[in-house]
């Protein structure tokens, strides 16, 4: 158990305490493939259900809702710049034209996709390849003075599983991370817009995944606030021998476990259940103060 660094992270006009009150990052998928099966393209109005969604996540506890249109799960394959903006960017409209206080987050690696859901709103932009940073988007992020958060990754979705093997496993997911942190801050997007987040699930073996919540303190030494990813992952099924659907109990002592190791933010599907746990998990880190 230990205790967490303090931040105050700024995404465009946002701002927000982490480190004494642990955070939480809803997740919308704006997808028909999600792997944990709650795609909202399924609905017959996907715009109204995902703003339905958001909100309800908002009463729940939620500080940013994340909004995805391509799925990142092992195998996937990719969508064009076009059809991920047509998922995402009426999404982000409708929700920054609602009146929600909340920080709205673009989950994409695609410059011109951050470009649009910024336009449209978003706050921040949530790259999961960046391992692969692109110019374009850290300009567009650095120019809009939005938030951005980095994620360990190798490869692809389509490969990300073939590339988990690690001479030394966390201090290679140290250095990359920090390699991709020094890009965005050699760019001009200032320190306290960005996250790191050790990127679970992410070309890591399950075991892989429980040692990288065990060691997430050691991600201090990058000096950034660190997000975590478990929701209904598969080491979590792997574990219990569960589908996505039944992961909720996995889910929620994973998210505790992070926050006593370190994470400033855990980005979930079931918002109420893990604020509630994360509530009493600060307590406990406070000492009841």
């Amino acid at each position: 158990m230990t205790g967490r660094c303090c931040y105050q992270f700024r995404a465009r006009d946002r701002s927000l305490a982490l480190g004494v009150q642990t955070r939480i990052m809803g997740i919308i998928n704006a997808t028909p493939d999600s792997f944990s099966g709650d795609g909202r393209l399924k609905a017959k109005d996907p715009v109204r259900s995902a703003l339905r969604m958001a909100k309800s996540m908002c009463t729940d506890g939620a500080d940013i809702i994340d909004i995805g249109g391509e799925s990142t799960r092992p195998n996937a394959c990719a969508v064009s710049s076009i059809e991920e903006c047509r998922r995402v960017v009426p999404i982000i409209e409708a929700l920054a034209s609602s009146g929600i206080d909340v920080i709205i987050s673009v989950d994409t690696s695609k410059a011109c996709v951050a470009k649009d859901a910024l336009k449209a709103g978003a706050h921040l932009v949530n790259v999961v390849q960046s391992n692969a940073l692109s110019r374009g988007l850290l300009r567009i992020v650095r120019d809009h003075d939005a938030g951005i958060v980095l994620m360990h990754m190798r490869g692809t979705p389509r490969t990300m599983q073939t590339k988990s093997r690690y001479r030394k496993f966390i201090p290679e997911v140290l250095r990359e991370l920090d390699r991709a942190a020094r890009t965005a801050l050699e760019a001009g997007i200032e320190r306290n817009r960005m996250i790191v987040d050790p990127g679970i699930g992410f070309a890591k073996t399950a075991g892989q995944n429980f040692m990288l919540i065990k060691r997430l303190n050691d991600l201090n030494t990058l000096g950034f606030p660190i997000l975590v990813g478990p929701s209904r992952k598969s080491f979590i099924g792997t574990l219990l021998g569960l589908e996505p659907s039944q992961r909720l109990f996995g889910t929620v002592s994973a998210a505790v476990a992070s926050v006593m190791t370190g994470a400033h933010i855990v980005r979930v599907h079931d918002v109420l259940a893990v604020k509630q746990a994360v509530t009493v998990a600060d307590a406990i880190l406070s000492g009841g103060e």
